[in-house]
């Protein structure tokens, strides 16, 4: 068959879909990715794919001006005529799968998270909601993947396709054999991790006020921040830095350089999240992890066991639950970080979601 893989990212789908790609070369099958160019899309290529660049925004929805949006993708599908097109990230999601229901292509869909569009009540998520059943109610649909009970169940309030065709995954899930257990790192330091992109709803200010009250009694606790930087928060960070209460990397590509050297991965996010790649990363190192009671987020973490969760927009729980890391033994540590590895194991092998879309795919 020739497949199709829509998203919003080169890096995306190198990063997470790598495994049902190289299943997918391995038994025959052509494999298209269709994104924007950026720096992972040779990588593709050096895997067997073929690498179609599609010039649209990775940010920011409207409906009305992104009719263009939709255009080019039915021109791609008409010229490469897939046999099978899988779906990720709202663009993709919505503009090619209207496309591939027009054309009658089957397709799955898979909801990475739900974004702030779709997130916030508005004529916006009013909207997306119908854009959304137009690519889903079609009878070429032939599964929507979801990554947490709160966008399923958002769906299924919303009639958005048909629930015979729903099914929950453990999000991407992780690679354990790229992210294997880490030994714990004996310093004179305890290092925090903070990965995304900063803005707010990822939780940036509840970060920084927490690292910021943590440094005055523990100066051995450093705060790293990964991740680009949106620009309503550079000043801030510039200022953070250089009072020593952040240490800002930028974006990397070496995240597993920063796990080993790490204690403990915070992600206080608040984003509408599908779930987090980042905490299952962190989780299977054998880190552990403090994020909060979020969609998304909450999922990959045992309170109390592998990590803790913490309210959202709640600094002074996320400074408690930051003291309750510092206070304990690096032996204490070390194990909830290892019954974090055990958890990945147990519910979050990528491996389980690759034999869903190949299940997906035999079935056809």
């Amino acid at each position: 068959m020739k497949i199709l893989f829509a998203s919003i990212t080169d890096s995306g789908i190198l990063r997470v879909r790598s495994e049902l790609i190289n299943q997918l070369l391995m038994h025959g099958n052509e494999v298209v990715v269709v994104t924007p160019q950026d720096k992972d899309y040779q990588k593709l290529i050096d895997m067997g794919c073929r690498f179609i660049p599609l010039d649209i925004q990775r940010t920011g929805m409207n409906p009305f001006s992104d009719i263009s949006v939709y255009n080019m993708y039915k021109k791609i599908l008409q010229i490469e005529r897939p046999n099978f097109v899988l779906l990720f990230t709202t663009k993709p999601n919505i503009y090619c799968g209207m496309a591939c229901r027009k054309l009658n292509i089957p397709t799955v869909m898979n909801i990475t998270g739900m974004g702030l569009a779709l997130g916030k009540k508005g004529i916006l998520q009013y909207l997306l909601v119908r854009m959304y059943s137009r690519a889903c109610n079609g009878k070429n649909m032939k599964k929507i993947f979801f990554q947490n009970d709160d966008s399923l169940q958002f769906f299924r309030t919303h009639k958005i396709g048909k629930e015979d065709i729903y099914e929950r995954i453990p999000g991407s899930g992780v690679n354990l054999d790229k992210f294997l257990f880490q030994e714990f790192p004996e310093s004179d330091t305890v290092d925090f991790l903070f990965v995304a992109r900063v803005m707010k709803e990822k939780g940036i200010d509840e970060y920084i006020e927490a690292a910021r009250n943590i440094k005055k009694t523990h100066s051995n606790a450093v705060f790293h921040v990964l991740g680009e930087c949106n620009e309503e928060y550079k000043t801030i960070v510039d200022e953070e830095t250089k009072r020593g209460n952040i240490v800002y990397h930028g974006r990397v590509n070496n995240i597993l350089d920063y796990e080993k050297i790490s204690q403990c991965t915070i992600q206080p996010s608040y984003y509408p999240e599908g779930m987090s790649n980042v905490i299952l990363e962190a989780a299977a190192s054998g880190r552990p992890v403090i994020t909060t009671d979020h969609p998304g987020c909450r999922e990959g973490v045992d309170d109390g066991v592998s990590g803790f969760i913490v309210p959202i927009k709640d600094a002074k729980t996320l400074e408690q639950s930051i003291e309750k890391i510092l206070a304990m033994t690096l032996e204490e540590r070390k194990e909830m970080g290892k019954r974090g590895r055990e958890k990945m194991e147990r519910e979050f092998d990528r491996n389980i979601v690759t034999k869903a879309y190949l299940n997906v795919l035999s079935c056809l």
